[in-house]
């Protein structure tokens, strides 16, 4: 079947399957708070010796709104928020130190947003400092954090690099100025080289970019430029994906242009076709969905080696068990359940108050989920997924063979006597082969818009 076909196809609303169950389907009829904290010291107990913990710490705030954005944040020109924040995380992070036995040791600790370095030098330091002083990093651990190319000085970058980070990621979405006025975020190329190339010069061993395709006004020239100005830096890694246009979520901002000024699902499709065309003839390898690194980062020597994996995070080079978010509408996972922080900064700041863990929601995995988790996990990872042990068979797996026929025929995959892999044709629909393996999204379907389009 052509491309263009294909696309028209499959081009429908799903879930990006950072989680399984992805978070419209948790249910919280059968969570507590009781059962979040057991499951997470059964998980710690397990896997803290032998692999660590993973922090994600949500900074909300931004000092202006990018129309673009999905993301959970406070928009403030007010940094005197920054020492009630921080104390308020801190809290939450002694809170939990109360459930366990010994010493976390953090594998992981990425710090997103929002706009971290909207936080001055000293108080990200004084933040990452008061954590570590109350557990220790493992040997190989990998610290991340995202910044604005715009308001990331050479003090931050310092600043984190003297508390363990090597690993730095910047929002570049497009260079055109046409688009970056229609998302609110005008940024010179030459701000984004400074910070690219200041990390270099002080250490960080990963410097990625973030670039987004089928963003308003954006044309297949706008890729080449975007995808040229990239080369002449050749970041470590990118991430290099669709624009979400979800203009129902409150608070997103992204009613600032008319959806006939979004690119159609074809040129979207060419976009994505050009740009990974042009990434590979500078060297990069594509690393699961949306994401390419040189043969250089770990991420690539993670993929090599089977190691790769997804969460909340997104992709990373280490797997741990447990992985706690802190700070307002973060998410964490036991492995066996997921919690939600309030999102609302008023209500996150009342129950820190009150001594109680800011959890607003959650869901507890039952042994269905947790095999389904597993078989997305290895899609969205290594691009194939294997029932030939027990463990990873499920009584409705004759069902999802059954779906995933039609896409056998369409030769997005391979289905094999206990397996199935994803053909190269097929990687672009990853998100749709993962769909098939949904059970509760097969079994209701959403009567509301929930997802972006896969396309």
């Amino acid at each position: 079947m052509p491309q263009n076909s294909l696309i028209n196809k499959y081009n429908i609303a799903g879930p990006r399957y950072t989680s399984y169950p992805t978070v419209p389907y948790w249910n919280e009829e059968t969570f507590s708070l009781k059962k979040w904290t057991s499951s997470l010291i059964k998980s710690f107990d397990e896997s803290n010796y032998k692999e660590g913990i993973s922090l994600y710490i949500h900074l909300p705030f931004c000092e202006s709104l990018c129309t673009f954005c999905g993301c959970n944040k406070r928009i403030t020109k007010q940094h005197s928020v920054e020492d009630i924040y921080l104390n308020a995380v801190l809290k939450e992070w002694n809170l939990y130190l109360d459930l366990f036995n010994e010493k976390p040791i953090i594998k992981e600790m990425h710090l997103g947003g929002g706009t971290p370095t909207f936080f001055s030098p000293d108080n990200l330091k004084r933040l990452v400092e008061g954590i570590l002083k109350t557990s220790r990093r493992a040997d190989n651990h990998e610290f991340s954090f995202e910044g604005h190319p715009n308001n990331t000085t050479r003090a931050h970058l310092e600043a984190l690099y003297s508390v363990g980070f090597r690993r730095v990621s910047y929002g570049v979405q497009d260079y055109n100025e046409k688009v970056q006025k229609a998302i609110h975020r005008i940024q010179p190329f030459e701000n984004v080289k400074r910070v690219t190339e200041t990390a270099r010069e002080i250490g960080y061993t990963s410097v990625g970019h973030d670039i987004i395709f089928g963003l308003p006004f954006q044309a297949l020239e706008n890729i080449e430029r975007t995808i040229l100005n990239t080369k002449a830096l050749l970041p470590d890694r990118l991430a290099f994906y669709s624009y979400a246009h979800v203009p129902w979520i409150k608070g997103n901002g992204q009613r600032g242009f008319n959806d006939d000024d979004l690119p159609t699902p074809e040129i979207k499709r060419k976009q994505y076709e050009l740009g990974k065309k042009l990434l590979a003839e500078v060297g990069y390898t594509e690393i699961g969905m949306d994401h390419f690194a040189l043969s250089t980062d770990s991420l690539y020597h993670s993929m090599v080696e089977g190691q790769l994996h997804r969460n909340f995070m997104g992709y990373t080079a280490s797997k741990t068990q447990a992985m706690i978010g802190l700070g307002v509408s973060a998410i964490s996972d036991s492995l066996y359940a997921f919690s939600q922080n309030e999102k609302s900064l008023e209500a996150y700041y009342r129950l820190l108050k009150e001594n109680r863990l800011p959890v607003q929601r959650g869901h507890i995995l039952n042994e269905e989920d947790l095999i389904i988790r597993k078989h997305i996990l290895n899609l969205m990872c290594r691009f194939k997924t294997s029932w030939a042990e027990n463990s990873f068979y499920f009584k409705e797996l004759p069902d999802v063979i059954s779906r995933l026929k039609e896409m056998e025929l369409d030769g997005l995959i391979h289905i094999g006597v206990n397996s199935i892999e994803v053909t190269v044709k097929g990687r672009p629909f990853v998100r749709n082969i993962c769909m098939a393996f949904d059970l509760l999204l097969q079994r209701k379907q959403p009567d509301t818009n929930l997802f972006s389009m896969t396309v």
